[in-house]
């Protein structure tokens, strides 16, 4: 496969990635089918399952910190034929995780009421109780999360995106099952005891599917090995989490035009999400493959070809949506049962969402090839650089509606992409690290 076989690029990264989409597709799913049962628990239980939800976003940054650093060690490890930095990576992402989880299963369940009130904007009221007995559960089962994504991570990395999809699938199938059930029977802890049991299971099946992976030889370094773990995932979870952290500064911009505007963007939000979750699929499958080519030893013009590829994959997916939600903005709206001046804004705000996705797709996807190429740290950059045009602009635009909030995240996706093509033009030619150097 040469410099210049894009076909060959593209192939491999639909093939990386539509297992990664279908994995994220599936956690989505579960998390609006929960939604729909707690529903029946109340407004507050409604608020509180949603808030922790927020909290796991979050927490998903720290676990990717583990998960991805392992993911592109074990695929440049892969790429070089060398067991022993293999074996390195998979030791240094599980120390890291069996750091940071119990710290934050014991410290979860030990501050699940201040959390419970902090999230909730320190209140007192019974969404805050709710909010806390589901803390009680979720935040020390957090510890599967952690696990899960640190499995998943050492499978992704060895090129088997198949088998974390249908851990997935097994989770999330239990999750809707055990739903009705247990929530009927706990209430709101029920929820939290569902999601837990469905990652355990599944959990279970994956270490069994973790041990084909296993290669023998002398034990490494964990502690140099963790480092090295951490080097290469802390910037590519700090990237996640600022992301979140800009998205949630947003929500607080759309509040200032009022409920109506924040329950069109929620709907609108999540009718996103079915498009921006292949973007960040074709983003994994990016830094997979980047990271393997570099370690056969491809030549380094080789990212750029992939980069492209990548771009041209999730750019044509987010076109696609964009279509689709210009012509069926209406229909969107009617299925979550949104009232008329709900719909109204939430058709407007969807309809105007074209370009950004378009952008917004070229820049995740492209930042894969960057994280699987040893950049993660420059590219986190570029994400700052949008969290700063894009809220003081949504905020000056505001006045426009949901309209000028559209306008103010495809000029800050716009701006981020031309930040990335001067970056992609610096490092095109740069040497990127040694990842698998085994002390």
């Amino acid at each position: 496969m040469g410099v210049g076989n894009g076909s060959e690029h593209r192939r491999r990264l639909v093939a990386l990635a539509y297992p990664v989409y279908f994995e994220l597709l599936a956690s989505v799913a579960a998390g609006i089918v929960t939604m729909i049962w707690v529903a029946h628990l109340g407004g507050a239980a409604v608020a509180a399952v949603a808030v922790a939800t927020n909290v796991e976003n979050l927490l998903l940054g720290l676990a990717l910190i583990g998960g991805s650093g392992t993911t592109v060690l074990v695929a440049h490890a892969r790429g070089a034929h060398d067991p022993a930095a293999r074996r390195s990576a998979v030791a240094g992402g599980w120390a890291v995780c069996a750091v940071i989880a119990p710290a934050v299963a014991v410290c979860g369940f030990l501050l699940r009421e201040p959390v419970a009130a902090l999230v909730l904007g320190g209140g007192h009221g019974p969404e805050v109780a709710l909010a806390a007995q589901y803390f009680a559960i979720s935040l020390p089962g957090s510890a599967l999360l952690f696990a899960q994504l640190q499995l998943d991570a050492v499978l992704k990395g060895s090129g088997d995106t198949r088998t974390p999809m249908r851990l997935a699938l097994l989770a999330n199938g239990l999750i809707l099952v055990l739903d009705p059930l247990f929530i009927k029977a706990y209430g709101i802890q029920g929820a939290a005891l569902a999601m837990a049991l469905g990652r355990a299971v599944a959990l279970g099946f994956g270490l069994r599917a973790l041990r084909r992976h296993r290669s023998c030889g002398p034990r490494p370094a964990v502690v140099r090995a963790a480092l090295r773990t951490l080097r290469t995932g802390l910037p590519m979870g700090a990237d996640f989490l600022l992301r979140m952290a800009a998205t949630l500064a947003l929500v607080g911009v759309v509040g200032r035009l009022g409920v109506a505007s924040v329950a069109a963007y929620g709907i609108a939000t999540k009718a996103m999400y079915v498009a921006t979750m292949a973007f960040y699929a074709v983003r994994q499958a990016a830094a997979i493959h980047t990271a393997h080519l570099l370690g056969e030893g491809r030549p380094v013009g080789e990212r750029g070809v992939v980069g492209r590829q990548a771009a041209l994959v999730a750019g044509s997916a987010a076109g696609c949506a964009a279509g689709l939600l210009l012509a069926g903005a209406p229909m969107v709206l009617a299925a979550f049962g949104a009232e008329p001046e709900v719909a109204g804004q939430g058709v407007v705000f969807l309809r105007c969402l074209g370009p950004y996705l378009v952008l917004l797709a070229c820049l995740i996807a492209y930042g894969g090839v960057l994280e699987g190429s040893g950049h993660s740290s420059r590219l986190l950059r570029i994400t700052g650089l949008g969290a700063l045009v894009q809220l003081p602009l949504a905020y000056a635009l505001s006045g426009l509606g949901l309209g000028g909030v559209a306008l103010a995240m495809g000029v800050a996706a716009a701006a981020q992409c031309a930040a990335l093509w001067l970056l992609a033009r610096r490092v095109g030619q740069m040497p990127a690290p040694v990842f698998s150097r085994v002390a």
